[in-house]
């Protein structure tokens, strides 16, 4: 055998990718690097404890519900607590928006950024062992350092991310991101402790055959989006909805598709968080040559009034959902 096959390469470590692409970012001066290396950290500890779920008490229910009336499980709480001390402990992010906390976490130091997190989406298939992962957005804050986080800081578009990302915990476990530049995707080895780089420069297709989309509410759609199910029905388009957000969408951007969570009878503006879910994904949707909107309007240009703010949400390649658009 080919000593050239014996050691193949497992590709480039996240630390040594994100050092060497620090120029790519504007405001490079190694607090961002550092930020993303944190996440990683905490990343890690969460798919640790993910793994022993069935073998330690941590699955099901928390017993109480976030403040979006969501059931929290315990991994919920577990994954906000390991996100929220490693960021801390950084000392990068001056305050966190998380899914489980009512308000933003003042973390009282002198760091140059706003996380707004969801630590473990699809939380209600951790009982089942389904794919379920974390989504993070990053902005600079806009207040001077050493002064009161404002509400300038917190509530902010999408279109002024300075990163985002999400990590899948899955059959391997992978970290997707993007600083502007483009969308990389690492994988976790996991006898090593290593993300290594997997895909470089990820671009989603422009066209599908995917559809993603609770069909259980089917009968509260609006006519437009029973339109447009009927049509990827005609064209034979296949069904695949998990309902994790994050494996619904690495799916679609692998195999080109659209993931669908439109306002319903019982959720007049959708479910899905436009801080810490939506625009994250739209951020990487875009950088890949994909498309987000709302149905009408681009997500990253919606101007956020509340942290658990809700918005429907049509993400994908684009041209499936442009088509979408244009029978809402």
């Amino acid at each position: 055998m080919e000593s050239s096959r014996i050691a193949q390469s497992i590709g480039i470590a996240l630390d040594r990718f994100i050092k060497n692409n620090q120029d790519e970012f504007a405001y490079a001066s190694g607090e961002l690097s550092q930020l993303l290396r944190d996440i990683a950290l905490a990343s890690k500890v969460v798919n640790r404890e993910i793994n022993k779920a069935g073998l330690i008490d941590i699955m099901g229910g928390a017993g109480s519900q976030n403040n979006t009336g969501d059931d929290q499980q315990k991994l919920d709480v577990l994954a906000n607590i390991r996100f929220t001390r490693a960021l801390a402990k950084g000392g990068e992010v001056c305050a966190l928006i998380s899914e489980e906390e009512e308000s933003f976490t003042d973390l009282n130091n002198n760091g140059k950024y706003v996380i707004a997190i969801d630590p473990l989406d699809g939380s209600s298939n951790i009982d089942v062992n389904v794919s379920i992962g974390t989504i993070f957005s990053v902005y600079r804050r806009k207040s001077p350092i050493g002064t009161p986080i404002t509400e300038a800081d917190i509530l902010q578009k999408g279109s002024e991310q300075v990163a985002a990302g999400y990590i899948l915990y899955g059959s391997s476990t992978m970290l997707v991101y993007t600083t502007g530049h483009g969308v990389n995707c690492f994988t976790h080895e996991p006898s090593l402790g290593e993300y290594f780089l997997s895909k470089e420069r990820l671009i989603m297709p422009e066209d599908g055959r995917i559809y993603s989309i609770n069909e259980g509410s089917a009968n509260s759609f609006s006519e437009g989006v029973k339109k447009y199910v009927q049509y990827c029905k005609d064209q034979k388009y296949t069904a695949r909805y998990i309902g994790s957000l994050v494996a619904d969408f690495h799916r679609n951007m692998l195999k080109g598709g659209i993931y669908i969570y439109p306002s319903t009878a019982k959720d007049s503006n959708g479910k899905l968080r436009l801080m810490y879910e939506c625009n994250a994904l739209a951020f990487i949707a875009e950088q890949s040559g994909g498309k987000a909107t709302d149905g009408k309007n681009r997500i990253l240009d919606i101007e956020p009034t509340s942290l658990h703010q809700r918005v429907p949400f049509y993400v994908g390649s684009k041209e499936m959902v442009e088509k979408a658009e244009s029978l809402l």
